[in-house]
C-alpha cells in the first residue's frame, strides 16, 4: 500500500496518548535528560506554523535522547493566566477561565497532531489552583525572608528578629530600603508589634513601596515595559501614562552580583547573556551628596540631593544637577515663580514610558525648579532641574550634569544656555562634549594637575572625610513591581490589619480567586478583585492586586518534576533527581523577563534549600522566527478612492509596467481593453490611483492567485477584473485561461497582513512528519527565515521514497534478510554519524538533506535490506516518528519499543575507501568507470582494466599504445 499519512499518524497518536509512551520514571538507572520548551500562552488564534519550531527541534533532541539510553522528562503545560482572557471576558463577559480551557482545548488538538513526544501526565496550568497554590507560597517564603549582604544568601526574616532582639541594628549588612531605622536590643523591644513589622517590611524580600508604574486606563492595570510600544499598551494601542502607586515589589537587586557572575557558568547564547548583562548594569563609582541651598526655609523633609555618578573626577566640572519629574523631591523644590513650567512638564512626560524616555537621545527637554544645591566641595551655587531623561526608579532619580564631559549633558547646557566649564588640558569642547580620562586636571581645585586615577582616589577620600559622599557600586536594574490591578492573574496570599500586610495561613492556601460581577475596576477605583461579594478575610481586607504575569512562569520547571505533589511544590527526591533543565528552548524576548525573573527565583529557593542547583537552566538556545510570506495584488482605481465601482488588478508584470511608465498610462488602459479615458488637464496632472493589498497566502499557490477565491474573498472584489500576467483580461464568469502572479515580501507572520499558515491545514494535506522534516529544512535553529509553503511537496516525496524502500512495485512490503553489501553499509554509517553529529550541535537543517542523499543512494542500490533499513528508521524517527513506527511494527518490532531502542552504533570502517570507482578513457574520452582495490598498483590497476571484457569491447580489437595510471584518479588508453 502506498504511503497513507493520515490513517498513519492519527494510529500513532493514539496508540502514544493510550500507552503513556513518553511518560518519565522518577527513579531510573538510566542518566536523566530535562528537555524543556517555553511553555506557551493559549491565545484564542491558536498555533500557526511559526510556533512550533521550537517545539519541533526540542522534540527531536528528546526523541534521539532516548534513542541514546537516556531518562528523558519532556512536559509541557500552559502559561494560562494572561491579560487577552481577561479583555476578552471584559468585552463579552464570559469568564476567562472558560475562555481559557477553550483555547488550551485548541492548543492541545494542534499539538497532538504534530507528534511531540510530551509527558502528557505531568501538564501543569499556571491558572490553575492546584499550580498556583505553590507560586502563592513561594510568594510568602519570600515575604518571610531578607537577604544578608554578609554571606550572600536569604535567611529566614526570623534570624533578623532574633538578630535585632540581642544586638539591635547596628552591625547588620543587609539589602533593604534607603531609609532605615537604627535602634539597640532595648529600643526593638520597646517597640510595639506593629511598629516591629512596619520596620521588617523595609528588609523582605518582597515588599510594598510606592514606585512610578506604566498605567494604563483604559486597561485598567500596570503594565511591564515590555507591554509598553511607545507611549502605548502592545495590547489594545490604549495610551499609557506614568503614575505613582503603592506596590508590591521584589528585591531582585539583592541577587544583582549573582545573578551577573552566574552568567558565565551557563551555556546561553552570548548575545543574551550580554542583554541581561546591560540590564543588571553594573558600574563602580561613588555616592555624592549636594546640598540643598536654604534648606531650612525650603525643604523640610531632607538636606541635600544625593546622586550617584562613575566619573566622580568630573566633579568640579558639574554646573547642574538634573532630577527626575516624578522624584519626591520637586514639589517642595519648586519655586511659585516656576510651578507653571514644572507643572507642564510633568504631565508631558507622564505621557511617555520609561523605555521610550531612555531610548529618545536627541530630544532636548526639561524645567528649572528654581531651586540651587550647593557643589559639596567648593560650595558653588548649582542650578536643579528636571529632565525626563532621568529616571525615579534608578540609582537616586538625580544626576550631575558635567557638559564637558557628557553629551546628554553638553546639548542640555547649549540648549538651555547653561556654562560648560572644561576639566581636562586637553579636552576639545567647541562642538561637543569631551568625556577623556587623559590629560591633567583643570578647573578642579586641588586636584588640579593630577591624572584620573589619582584625582578620582583623592575626590573619593574627601568626599568620605567630610561625609559628603563614598566609593560605592550601583546596578542599573531596579526592584521587580510585583502586581497588577486585574482580575486573571493570582491572588496575593496579604490581608491587612491597621494598614499592614500579613500573610494568611498555609493552611488557606490556594487564596482562590473569588467570583465577579464584572472583570473591570470598582467605580471607586479599586481593582476588580474589589468587586467581590463577602471576599474578606476574617482578621482584615484581602490584597486587591494579583501577580505579574511572569510569577507562575517563574518555577513551573519545578512542578513538572512532581506535577500532581499535594504536600509539596516538588519533593525534595524529585528536585534532587532531576536536578535542573538540561536543555531549554524558548525565544530570545524573554531575556529580561522571564529568563531574569526564573534566575532569581531559582538562587532565592537554593538560598532556602529547597532546590539543588544555583542555576536551573543549563543550556538555552533562542529559536529565530518563522517569518511570514506575505502576497500582494495590485488595485488600480479608475475613480480616485471610490471602492464601490468595479475594482481592476494588475498581476505582477503588468503592475510594474504601470508603475514604469512616464506617462499617465492611457495606453497601457487601451493595450488592456480596459474602457476608460483618463481625464487630465496640463494644470491638474494626476494619475489614477494605484496600491498594492494584502492577499491570503491561503488562496495563492506559488504566487499563482485562485481567481474565483479571490472573488469570493471579500465582498467589494465578487465583480473584480483581473489583468493578468500575459495582459488579457479576467472577468467574472470568464473561463480563465491565464495566470494572476502576486508579489510577495517577508514580514512578521500576523493576521492583519493575511500571511498566517495555519498547521492544521498542512497536516491535512502533507501530514505531521513533512511539516516537522519541512520546518527543520527550511534553515538553521537559532536564524529567522522565511516561510514558503512552496517547498514542502519536496519533503513529502521524500518520505513517500523513504516508505518505497520497504515495498515492491505492487506496494507490497518487501525486505531481505540477505548480507547488506559494502555500498548499502556505507550509505547506512554515513548517515549514522551525520545525523548524531547534527543532533548533538543542533544543526537539525543538514540532517534533512543528509537524509534525502542517503534514501537516495539506498534507492539507487535498490537496498530492501532489513538490517540496513531497520536501523534507518531509528535514525530517522526523531524527525518523522510516525511513518518510523509504522514501518518499525511492519519489520516485525513490538508496537512501542521504537522510542526506547539504541541508536545505531557507528563503525567507520565501512567508510574507508578501498575501492575506486575509475573514470576508463580512451584517447581521453571517458567510456565507462570501472570499481578497482586502491590496494594495487599501476601495473596492477592496470592488468585489471585490461582483462575486462566492457573494456575490451571499447577497444574494439586495438592495443593500447600506452596506459596511464593516476592511482586514485583515473586510468587513461592512448590507442
Amino acid at each position: 500500500m502506498d504511503y497513507q499519512f493520515k490513517d498513519i499518524e492519527q494510529k500513532w497518536q493514539q496508540f502514544w496518548a493510550d500507552h503513556q509512551t513518553f511518560k518519565a520514571e522518577d527513579n531510573s538507572t538510566k542518566p536523566k535528560y530535562y528537555v524543556l520548551d517555553m511553555f506557551p500562552y493559549p491565545s484564542g488564534a491558536g498555533l500557526h506554523v511559526g510556533h512550533p519550531l521550537g517545539y519541533i527541534a526540542s522534540d527531536i533532541f528528546a526523541r534521539y535522547k532516548r534513542l541514546k539510553g537516556f531518562n528523558v522528562l519532556h512536559p509541557m503545560g500552559y502559561d494560562s493566566f494572561g491579560l487577552p482572557a481577561e479583555q476578552y471576558a471584559i468585552q463579552t463577559g464570559q469568564h476567562p477561565a472558560i475562555t481559557t480551557e477553550t483555547n488550551i482545548a485548541t492548543y492541545r488538538r494542534q499539538l497532538d497532531q504534530i507528534g511531540f513526544s510530551f509527558d502528557w501526565s505531568r501538564e501543569v496550568r499556571t491558572s490553575s489552583p492546584d499550580y498556583y497554590k505553590w507560586t502563592q507560597w513561594i510568594f510568602m517564603q519570600l515575604f518571610n525572608s531578607w537577604y544578608n549582604k554578609a554571606i550572600e544568601k536569604a535567611e529566614p526574616i526570623s534570624v533578623l528578629v532574633k538578630h535585632f532582639e540581642q544586638h539591635g541594628s547596628g552591625d547588620i549588612n543587609a539589602v533593604c530600603d534607603e531609609e532605615v531605622l537604627s535602634f539597640n536590643a532595648d529600643d526593638w523591644k520597646a517597640m510595639s508589634h506593629d511598629e516591629q513589622q512596619a520596620e521588617l517590611l523595609k528588609y523582605r524580600l518582597t515588599y510594598l513601596r510606592e514606585s512610578t508604574v506604566n498605567w494604563c486606563p483604559a486597561l485598567g492595570t500596570v503594565l511591564a515595559n515590555d507591554e509598553v510600544k511607545d507611549g502605548f499598551s502592545e495590547r489594545g494601542g490604549y495610551p499609557v501614562e506614568q503614575k505613582k502607586m503603592m506596590q508590591w515589589s521584589m528585591r531582585i537587586t539583592a541577587y544583582a552580583e549573582r545573578l551577573l557572575q552566574g552568567l558565565d557558568t551557563i551555556d546561553w547564547p552570548e548575545p543574551l547573556k550580554e542583554m541581561q548583562r546591560n540590564w543588571i548594569g553594573k558600574s563602580t563609582g561613588a555616592s555624592v551628596r549636594f546640598p540643598i541651598e536654604n534648606q531650612e526655609s525650603r525643604v523640610k523633609s531632607q538636606e541635600y540631593i544625593e546622586v550617584f555618578t562613575t566619573r566622580v573626577d568630573t566633579i568640579f566640572g558639574v554646573t547642574f544637577v538634573v532630577l527626575a519629574p516624578e522624584h519626591e523631591l520637586v514639589k517642595e523644590l519648586t519655586t511659585p515663580e516656576q510651578q507653571g513650567a514644572i507643572d507642564a512638564y510633568i504631565t508631558q512626560t507622564k505621557k511617555k514610558s520609561e523605555l521610550d524616555r531612555m531610548a529618545d537621545t536627541k530630544t532636548v527637554s526639561g524645567a528649572f525648579t528654581g531651586s540651587y544645591v550647593l557643589n559639596p566641595l567648593n560650595g558653588d551655587k548649582i542650578q536643579l532641574w528636571i529632565a525626563d531623561y532621568v529616571l525615579a526608579g534608578y540609582g537616586t532619580g538625580a544626576v550631575m550634569a558635567v557638559p564637558s564631559g557628557d553629551q546628554r549633558d553638553y546639548l542640555f547646557a547649549k540648549h538651555f544656555d547653561l556654562p560648560i566649564v572644561p576639566i581636562m588640558d586637553i579636552q576639545q569642547i567647541e562642538t561637543e562634549a569631551d568625556p577623556t580620562k587623559d590629560g591633567r586636571y583643570i578647573n578642579s581645585d586641588f586636584i588640579n594637575g593630577l591624572f584620573y586615577s589619582e584625582a578620582t582616589k583623592a575626590v573619593i577620600a574627601k568626599l568620605e572625610e567630610i561625609g559628603a559622599g563614598k566609593a560605592k557600586i550601583n546596578f542599573r536594574m531596579r526592584d521587580a513591581i510585583f502586581g497588577r490591578q486585574r482580575y486573571w492573574g493570582e491572588p496575593v496570599p496579604v490581608y491587612f490589619k491597621d494598614g499592614l500586610p500579613h500573610l494568611i495561613e498555609e493552611s488557606e492556601l490556594p487564596l482562590v480567586l473569588p467570583e465577579v460581577d464584572k472583570y473591570l475596576p470598582t467605580e471607586s477605583g479599586e481593582p476588580p478583585l474589589g468587586r467581590a461579594t463577602g471576599w474578606k478575610h476574617p482578621l482584615g481586607d484581602y490584597e486587591l492586586s494579583t501577580m505579574p504575569g511572569w510569577a507562575g512562569s517563574s518555577w513551573y520547571w519545578y512542578r513538572y518534576m512532581d506535577a500532581h505533589n499535594d504536600s509539596e511544590f516538588a519533593s525534595k527526591k524529585a528536585v534532587e533527581y532531576w536536578k535542573d533543565v538540561d536543555l531549554y528552548i524558548g525565544g530570545s524576548e524573554h531575556a529580561t523577563g522571564h529568563l531574569l525573573y526564573s534566575r532569581f527565583w531559582n538562587k532565592f529557593m537554593k538560598d532556602m534549600n529547597l532546590v539543588v542547583e544555583e542555576e536551573p537552566f543549563k543550556k538555552l538556545i533562542n529559536q529565530g522566527m518563522i517569518q511570514g510570506r506575505s502576497n500582494f495584488v495590485y488595485r488600480l482605481l479608475l475613480q480616485e478612492e471610490d471602492l464601490s465601482q468595479t475594482q481592476y488588478f494588475l498581476s505582477k508584470k503588468q503592475a510594474d509596467r504601470w508603475v514604469n511608465t512616464q506617462t499617465f498610462g492611457q495606453e497601457l488602459l487601451d493595450e488592456w481593453n480596459i474602457d476608460y479615458k483618463i481625464k487630465y488637464y496640463l494644470e491638474n496632472q494626476q494619475r489614477l490611483a494605484y496600491g498594492s493589498l494584502h492577499v491570503d497566502v491561503n488562496i495563492v499557490n506559488n504566487d499563482v492567485l485562485d481567481i474565483e477565491k479571490f472573488r469570493q474573498s471579500r465582498s467589494e472584489y465578487n465583480n473584480a477584473i483581473l489583468v493578468l500576467e500575459d495582459g488579457t483580461l479576467s472577468k467574472p464568469g470568464d473561463v480563465i485561461k491565464g495566470n494572476y502572479i502576486c508579489g510577495w515580501e517577508v514580514e512578521k507572520m500576523s493576521k492583519s497582513k493575511f500571511n498566517v499558515v495555519n498547521p492544521d491545514d498542512l497536516i491535512a494535506r502533507y501530514g505531521a512528519d513533512t511539516l516537522r522534516m519541512y520546518e527543520m529544512f527550511l534553515g538553521p535553529l537559532e536564524q529567522s527565515k522565511p516561510w514558503n509553503t512552496n517547498g514542502i511537496e519536496g519533503v513529502f516525496k521524500f518520505l513517500r521514497k523513504f516508505w518505497r524502500l520497504f515495498h515492491n512495485d505492487q506496494w507490497v512490503f518487501t525486505v531481505s534478510d540477505a548480507e547488506p553489501s559494502k555500498a548499502e553499509l556505507k550509505s547506512l554509517h554515513k548517515i549514522i554519524r551525520k545525523v548524531e553529529e547534527d543532533v548533538e550541535r543542533f544543526s537539525f537543517n543538514t540532517s534533512v538533506s543528509s537524509f534525502m542523499i542517503a534514501v537516495n543512494e539506498l534507492t539507487d542500490l535498490k537496498c530492501n535490506n532489513k538490517a540496513i533499513l531497520q536501523d534507518m528508521v531509528i535514525i530517522l524517527s526523531s524527525y518523522a516518528p510516525h511513518i518510523c513506527e509504522e514501518l518499525w511494527t511492519l519489520l516485525g518490532n513490538e508496537a512501542g519499543t521504537l522510542s526506547y531502542a539504541t541508536y545505531p552504533k557507528f563503525n567507520g570502517t565501512y567508510l574507508i575507501e578501498d575501492e575506486f570507482a575509475y573514470p576508463i578513457s580512451i584517447n581521453g574520452k571517458t567510456k565507462m568507470n570501472l570499481s578497482i582495490s586502491l590496494s594495487l598498483d599501476a601495473s596492477a590497476t592496470e592488468a585489471v582494466v585490461l582483462a575486462n571484457a566492457d573494456v575490451l569491447r571499447y577497444l574494439d580489437g586495438k592495443a593500447p599504445k600506452k596506459v596511464i595510471v593516476v592511482k586514485g584518479r583515473i586510468v587513461n588508453m592512448v590507442v
